[in-house]
């Protein structure tokens, strides 16, 4: 096993919270240096995009169906990132203020920054590329780089590249040694949120898969280590266009022509930071060349009529307490929630299954169930699992019930003890094929199986709200708990994050404001 790997595996494996001991965390909330959510870059030319509320959207459940595409205009951008990684509302209690975005984040910390490098379209850079930084409190664009390139002759008229990262001290600060994973979950949130945005648009989503981490650095200017006091690292990038690209496609061109040298400078977020020298060790084992996986044909599945797609993506919210009395929901609303993530969210083969804890669904027993994403796995996790199990289909095609008993105090338990996991209509845990991915795909893959499960939990947050239920993800579980509870002993698979969907309490103490009122 190579040394990325075994870091990996390492790493995995000393995060992961028990009953005898949580993930290693500072213990305490050291609120002097709590991380700015916001970053900006201090001397870069910037500007406001306009406002995006008004503009009409589809209808949330016809964004799977094939819409014209909008063109590549300062509006068209505008909504694109303010329904995808925006504020959409500000939230007060007393003397504090918090931001809620469209993108969900654990802790509401929001480690992911989004970069635009777009071709020379938008009325304050007619004549060159442009590599830009989205400022989300102000919902606007820094400039960091302009040049001449001939790259975009290799693409679709109308298309561009969108470029994720994360600041993983935004997370430790509060999670400490766990929230690697936190920061790579997040990523995911935020690639299915700009993935819906872009459906809106009829625009489609291609990752680049040829691209490295080192590179994407390069082109975002995150390489240029002087301009940052807190580390920031190269997620993902990808092609925004009317149409579907190669996931082969090269930015060798790019490369070649961006400057070395970027304006602006990172605003210091921090006063100081805690050194987490295991998450640095994370950070560099997984930023390896990516190795591509296995493309699969979407589906489209038209579910019923909903409202609008911005009113949805605006009203997502997490929810804290759950109600126990309203959170029963009916077969065919369970049903319409697993559709939705039932088939790949991204064009790759799925890694992670469902591991469901049912407590209140209309025809369904309480019980384990498990739905399958990739029957690949199947045969896998039936020999691996109990032996007793009955593996029972249900009424949803990669369905089965595998335990028939009440599994709230197991599903709260599991949940780091926390209610809303036992309270709502049904949780789950999010099981991912993962020793033999990461052999597969090398230590790279580590953060994308975290994307896919960050993107599902997007999909739910989003689907429930359309349907007027709640949704939470859970990031604190007991690993090995969860295994157990399924009969699991090796890592051949593994849990990666949790979620629990019903109808949540709104706090009346807590007021909404609107999102850029001051516009």
């Amino acid at each position: 096993m190579n040394k990325n790997l075994q870091t990996v595996f390492n790493y995995h494996q000393t995060t992961k919270h028990s009953q005898q001991r949580y993930a290693r965390s500072l213990g305490y909330m050291d609120w002097q240096t709590q991380p700015n959510p916001f970053r900006n870059y201090n001397g870069a030319d910037s500007f406001l995009l306009p406002l995006a509320l008004q503009n009409p959207t589809p209808p949330y459940h016809l964004l799977d169906s094939d819409l014209p595409p909008a063109p590549l205009l300062k509006e068209s951008l505008s909504q694109l990132l303010q329904f995808s990684m925006g504020i959409a509302a500000w939230k007060v209690s007393g003397d504090s203020s918090w931001a809620v975005r469209c993108n969900a984040s654990s802790g509401n910390l929001h480690p992911t920054e989004t970069y635009l490098i777009l071709p020379p379209t938008i009325d304050e850079q007619k004549s060159k590329t442009t590599v830009f930084h989205y400022t989300p409190k102000d919902h606007g664009l820094e400039i960091l780089s302009s040049f001449d390139t001939t790259f975009w002759d290799t693409l679709p008229s109308g298309s561009f590249l969108m470029g994720l990262s994360g600041i993983s001290w935004r997370e430790a600060w509060k999670y400490g040694e766990r929230a690697f994973r936190y920061v790579n979950l997040d990523a995911g949130h935020a690639l299915q949120s700009i993935n819906v945005s872009s459906k809106m648009l009829g625009w489609k989503l291609t990752s680049l898969d040829s691209v490295s981490d080192a590179d994407i650095a390069t082109l975002l200017g995150l390489s240029q280590e002087k301009r940052f006091f807190e580390r920031e690292h190269a997620d993902m990038l990808f092609v925004v266009s009317p149409q579907r690209v190669a996931t082969s496609t090269t930015i060798e061109r790019l490369l070649q022509d961006v400057p070395l040298s970027f304006d602006g400078i990172a605003n210091k977020l921090s006063p100081t930071m805690e050194n987490w020298e295991i998450i640095t060790e994370i950070e560099n084992a997984t930023s390896v060349m990516q190795i591509p996986q296995k493309s699969v044909q979407l589906s489209s599945v038209t579910p019923k009529p909903t409202g609008e797609s911005k009113k949805v993506v605006m009203q997502r919210r997490s929810i804290h307490v759950m109600d126990k009395v309203r959170s029963v929901i009916s077969k065919d609303e369970f049903h319409t929630l697993l559709t939705g993530v039932v088939n790949s969210l991204d064009g790759k083969e799925n890694s992670a299954h469902l591991a469901i804890f049912v407590h209140r669904v209309k025809e369904y027993k309480s019980g384990i169930y498990i739905l399958i994403r990739n029957q690949r796995d199947k045969e896998a996790l039936k020999e691996k699992m109990f032996s007793a199990f009955k593996w029972t289909e249900c009424d949803f095609e990669g369905l089965y019930l595998l335990d028939e008993r009440d599994v709230m105090v197991t599903s709260q338990t599991i949940s780091c003890s926390q209610e809303i996991a036992s309270d709502g209509a049904f949780s789950l845990g999010m099981l991912c094929n993962f020793s033999e991915q990461l052999n597969t795909h090398g230590a790279h893959r580590y953060k994308e199986l975290y994307w896919e499960c960050g993107a599902i939990g997007q999909q739910l947050y989003l689907d429930a709200t359309s349907m007027g239920l709640s949704g939470t993800g859970i990031g604190c579980f007991l690993d090995d708990m969860m295994h157990s509870v399924l009969g699991l002993e090796s890592n051949e698979f593994q849990v990666l994050y949790h979620f629990t969907v019903g109808r949540g309490y709104v706090d009346s103490r807590i007021q909404t404001q609107v999102a850029y009122e001051e516009r």
